[in-house]
């Protein structure tokens, strides 16, 4: 293999790995919650912990320690890089900016759940934003009452009457299931066909332009969640933020 396209493989390996982390920093908003230090007595009994669809813990466990270890060597010390050369009002922008594409995958899973009101208001938010928010840097929709709709492909297989399966800790991504990771896999699919594929076959450089804004909006993502892994204070972590994980996926289901 010639050594530019070995190059170019190895970069395109990163920067898949750190767009992927993004998603899993998203994943990990309710975890950021947990209060401090508890005794460990308070949940060796616990059936909440213990009764918990988990067959593949031991892989789980492997793929815990290896995020940690991910986060730790490769996300956050990006992520601190990013805040230093980075002012306050610019990562705001580009949060916006991104949280105003995220509002495609909104809108479709809205209207595959047959939630018009809802997709009516992503739709609301969407043209607003890009038009008097320049293209989504700012979010004057939020300021007129058009509330987010968080929805993805996961929560549309729940609604449709598909079983969570067991769960999952996948690598870079984090807490999952096998639903919410199939979810995931499908709208990764969406959103290449409906934006970075046009990008890549259209634009000169498109592929590396596309690389490297999805590598941006995963060092956005993981910029807004304020989580580390092993500083919860709980012994039993992994189990804490598998309940929380399951639960909060159970929330989002019914709201």
């Amino acid at each position: 293999m010639p050594f530019n396209d070995r190059v170019r493989r190895a970069a395109a390996i990163v920067l898949f790995s750190i767009v992927f982390a993004g998603c899993a920093a998203t994943r990990s908003e309710i975890i950021a919650e947990i209060p401090p230090m508890h005794a460990a007595s308070e949940f060796a009994d616990d059936e909440r912990l213990i009764g918990v669809d988990d067959p593949w813990e031991k892989f789980n466990l492997e793929m815990y320690r290896f995020n940690y270890d991910f986060d730790k060597y490769i996300y956050l010390p990006v992520v601190a890089g990013y805040e230093f050369i980075t002012p306050v009002a610019v990562r705001k922008s580009v949060t916006n900016f991104f949280e105003n594409v995220g509002e495609i995958r909104n809108m479709y899973n809205n209207a595959f759940q047959l939630k018009g009101k809802r997709s009516l208001i992503t739709l609301g938010r969407f043209l607003t934003n890009t038009t008097i928010g320049i293209g989504g840097l700012f979010d004057p929709a939020t300021s007129i009452g058009l509330k987010r709709q968080h929805e993805d492909f996961g929560q549309t297989l729940g609604c449709w009457g598909v079983g969570a399966g067991p769960y999952l800790v996948v690598p870079v991504l984090g807490p999952n299931t096998v639903r919410s990771t199939g979810g995931f896999a499908v709208d990764a699919g969406i959103r290449y066909a409906i934006i970075s594929a046009p990008l890549e076959n259209n634009v000169e450089s498109g592929t590396f332009i596309s690389y490297g804004v999805n590598a941006i909006e995963a060092v956005d993502a993981r910029y807004k969640i304020a989580f580390r892994y092993f500083e919860s204070g709980y012994p039993f972590e992994y189990y804490i933020v598998r309940y929380l994980y399951l639960k909060y996926s159970d929330f989002l289901l019914i709201k």
